[in-house]
C-alpha cells in the first residue's frame, strides 16, 4: 500500500512511525511533514489546510489511503472531499468533526444525551457573557473560545477581573479571530485529568490505553497553557472499573449520540476526562488523535495501525482485536525558549543520534543545509518504553540530557504526578 499521512506535527511523525512497521505498507507520503518524518516518509510542501491541493497529491501519488491527523483540516472536510474523489480517507467528516470545532456543539450534545459534563453556558455579546459570570460569582471559572485554537483557547480565570478581560479579549478584541467570537463559560471542575483516545467505526467503540498529559509550561503545573509538555502512559487512576464508568455513561453514549443526530464519528475520538468526587465528567472531545498523547499511546499497540484504520474505514471495527502491550511510556517534549508565546526558530539540534534507547518525535523541526534545525515551539517529544512509568521515565530524561539546541527548556517532573 501507499499512504498519505496529513500534517507536520509530533502526533505526524508517531503516526507515520506506527504505519512504517506494518507490512502492508511500502510507500509512505507525508505532507507537509518535517525533519524527523523524512526520514521515514516523502515528504511534499502542501499544506495541511489546503484541501484541493491535498486531493491532487493523493490523486497524483496514486495513494491506496489518506489519514488526516490535524483538527483544522478535519474541520473544514478534507476526509469529505477525498471521499468524494472515491479516494480511501481516515478520519471523521466534517459533520462529525464539529464535536472539536464547536465547543458550544459539544457541550450542548452532552446536555442533550445526559453524557456527564460541566454546567455551562455560551455566549457571543461579552456584557452578557460579564453580566453571567457575577451572577454565577464562583471563582475559579473556565472560558473558552468555541472554534479551534491550537489548544490555546482555555482560560481558567481565578477572579471577576481575569474573566472580564479573558471574555473581552476572545468576544471584543478577536484574540482567536472568529473562533472566540461565541464563548462557553463553564463551571470549575475540580480532580485529576485523564486522556482517553478511542477507535471508532460510527458503531463499535474500542477505546486505547489511557494517558495523562501535562498541559502548563513549567515544573508543578506553573506557567501558561500549552499544547502539552509531556504525557505518560497508563494513567495510575484510571482502572478496569473507571473504564466501564466511561464505557457506559461516556464512550458509547457519545457515539450512538452522534449517530442519531446524523453525524457518525469514524476515526480516533479523543475524551478528556476528568475524575471528579461525583463521577468521571468530559472536559473536552478532539476529534483525531491527541499531541502529545499519541506519542505514549502508539508505541504500546501491538495490533497493525493501518489494519485497524482500514476496519474502521469499512465499518467493521467489531471483527477486529485490538493488543496492547503491558508496559509504560513516558513523553518529554523539548520546547523552544519562549514558547507558548514567541521564539526563535533555526537553531541546530545536536545529540539526536546518540540519545540511546528511545524514540524522538519531531514535532518542529527541518531540514537546513543536511542539518536539524528547531522549526516550531514544541521542538521534539523524547519517548521511552519501560516496564513500568519510572523506568520509561528514567530512559526518556537521560536521552533529553544528551539533546541540546540553543534556549531549549523541558519541565523536570514528567510522569511524577501519582494522582
Amino acid at each position: 500500500m501507499k499512504i498519505l499521512v496529513v500534517g507536520s506535527g509530533g502526533r505526524e511523525h508517531t503516526i507515520v512511525w506506527k504505519i512504517a512497521q506494518s507490512p502492508k505498507v511500502d510507500k509512505i507520503y507525508c505532507a507537509p511533514g518535517n525533519g524527523g518524518i523524512a526520514e521515514l516518509a516523502e515528504c511534499v510542501n502542501v499544506s495541511a489546510t489546503d484541501i484541493q491541493g491535498m486531493v491532487a497529491l493523493a490523486k497524483e501519488k496514486a495513494v491506496d489511503l489518506v489519514m488526516v491527523a490535524p483538527d483544522d483540516p478535519l474541520a473544514m472536510g478534507m476526509v469529505d472531499a477525498l471521499e468524494k474523489e472515491g479516494i480511501r480517507a481516515f478520519g471523521p467528516r466534517a459533520n462529525a468533526a464539529i464535536i472539536e470545532g464547536s465547543k458550544a456543539f459539544s457541550k450542548e450534545l452532552m446536555k442533550k444525551y445526559n453524557i456527564p459534563t460541566a454546567a455551562y453556558e455560551v455566549f457571543d455579546d461579552s456584557a452578557a457573557a460579564i453580566a453571567y459570570i457575577k451572577e454565577q460569582n464562583s471563582f475559579p471559572t473556565v472560558i473558552k473560545a468555541d472554534g479551534l485554537a491550537l489548544g490555546k483557547g482555555v482560560i481558567i480565570a481565578q477572579d471577576l477581573a481575569e474573566a472580564e478581560e479573558a471574555v473581552r479579549d476572545m468576544i471584543d478584541g478577536g484574540k482567536f479571530g472568529k473562533s472566540g467570537s461565541r464563548v462557553v463559560i463553564e463551571e470549575f471542575l475540580t480532580g485529576p485529568e485523564v486522556s482517553v483516545l478511542a477507535f471508532t467505526d460510527g458503531k463499535t467503540v474500542k477505546p486505547m490505553v489511557s494517558a495523562q498529559d501535562h498541559k502548563r509550561a513549567y515544573d508543578n503545573d506553573e506557567g501558561l497553557n500549552t499544547g502539552g509538555m509531556g504525557t505518560f502512559s497508563p494513567s495510575r487512576l484510571y482502572d478496569e472499573a473507571k473504564q466501564k464508568e466511561c464505557m457506559e455513561n461516556i464512550f458509547l453514549p457519545t457515539i450512538k449520540a452522534m449517530s442519531r443526530e446524523g453525524r457518525p464519528f469514524k476515526g480516533v475520538l479523543y475524551f478528556g476526562l476528568m475524575m471528579t468526587a461525583n463521577g468521571v465528567k468530559v472536559i473536552e472531545y478532539n476529534c483525531r488523535f491527541g499531541d502529545p498523547e499519541t506519542q505514549v499511546v502508539l508505541p504500546r499497540l501491538k495490533t497493525d495501525l493501518v489494519e485497524i484504520m482500514e476496519a474502521i474505514i469499512d465499518e467493521r471495527l467489531d471483527e477486529i482485536e485490538i493488543e496492547w502491550e503491558d508496559n509504560a511510556a513516558v513523553c518529554v517534549v523539548m520546547a523552544s525558549g519562549g514558547y507558548p508565546v514567541s521564539y526563535e526558530k533555526g537553531y541546530e539540534i545536536s545529540g539526536l543520534d546518540n540519545a540511546g534507547d528511545v524514540i524522538v518525535f519531531h514535532a518542529g523541526t527541518a531540514v537546513k543545509d543536511g542539518k536539524i534545525v528547531t522549526s516550531g515551539g514544541r521542538v521534539l517529544g523524547v519517548t521511552a518504553v519501560g516496564a513500568n512509568i519510572d523506568e520509561a521515565r528514567d530512559k526518556a530524561y537521560a536521552a533529553v540530557g544528551k539533546i541540546s539546541f540553543k534556549d531549549e527548556f523541558h519541565r523536570s517532573d514528567i510522569g511524577i504526578k501519582k494522582y
